[in-house]
């Protein structure tokens, strides 16, 4: 019921912020000076309150394209608001790009929350992909990283988080092009996607492994490189 009042809150409050009425929420305030400056899209904001208020019915996805779909709506649509804020949303290979990135990104996350998830019994991974490895969700909230089959289904939905990084990153090299400096704050966040996905390989896909909760030290150089190299 709370999680309901809140998004029904920032409903009125993108309605109220394109009619020049913000309420007084530091949030909202600061949000209405974009939208002036920026001319950011009422739709982006709506859609990802929209997706959050879903999220608050349904947290379990059934299959890989409904989390994707989620990841769309709320990671990638992030991501659009600031090519807009940098005036770049006119081009269809950043906006392509930065949808990937938006969803890889979303199943990096799921993947490296999945020790607390499971601790307050919920599965990120969807549903075909643990029916798929013959992984019993009460077994992983009792046992964790040694349930039947779970190491197998964090293996494909990371494989799945890859492919959208290869996806992004082969149409700049189709293009014959590097990423725009202007567009770097956009596309430095797959660094750290990335980096937990090569993290998450070296130890066997056990996404319940202490070590990747700790901080990774390189990631700072990592981002630094990305960023004057303009790749990612």
């Amino acid at each position: 019921m709370i999680g309901k009042m809140r998004m029904q809150f920032w409903r009125d409050a993108v309605k109220n912020i394109q009619q020049d009425k913000p309420p007084h929420h530091p949030v909202a305030l600061a949000l209405h000076r974009a939208s002036k400056d920026f001319k950011l899209p009422a739709y982006h904001l709506n859609r990802i309150i929209d997706a959050r208020d879903q999220d608050l019915v349904a947290p379990t996805h059934p299959t890989v394209d409904s989390v994707a779909t989620y990841a769309e709506s709320t990671s990638s649509t992030m991501l659009y608001l600031i090519l807009s804020m940098l005036n770049l949303s006119s081009s269809d290979t950043l906006a392509h790009a930065a949808s990937h990135i938006g969803v890889a990104s979303s199943f990096a996350t799921l993947l490296r929350a999945l020790p607390f998830h499971a601790s307050q019994r919920r599965m990120v991974i969807p549903v075909d992909l643990t029916s798929k490895n013959g992984v019993r969700e009460e077994e992983v909230y009792r046992t964790g990283g040694d349930a039947e089959g779970i190491s197998d289904a964090v293996f494909d939905f990371a494989t799945v988080a890859n492919d959208h990084l290869l996806t992004a990153r082969q149409l700049f090299k189709e293009s014959g092009e590097k990423v725009p400096s202007e567009a770097m704050p956009v596309f430095l966040s797959a660094v750290p996607v990335a980096s937990f996905l090569e993290q998450l390989e070296k130890v066997n896909f056990d996404a319940f492994d202490p070590s990747l909760q700790k901080r990774d030290w390189k990631l700072p150089w990592r981002i630094w490189r990305a960023s004057s190299s303009r790749s990612f």
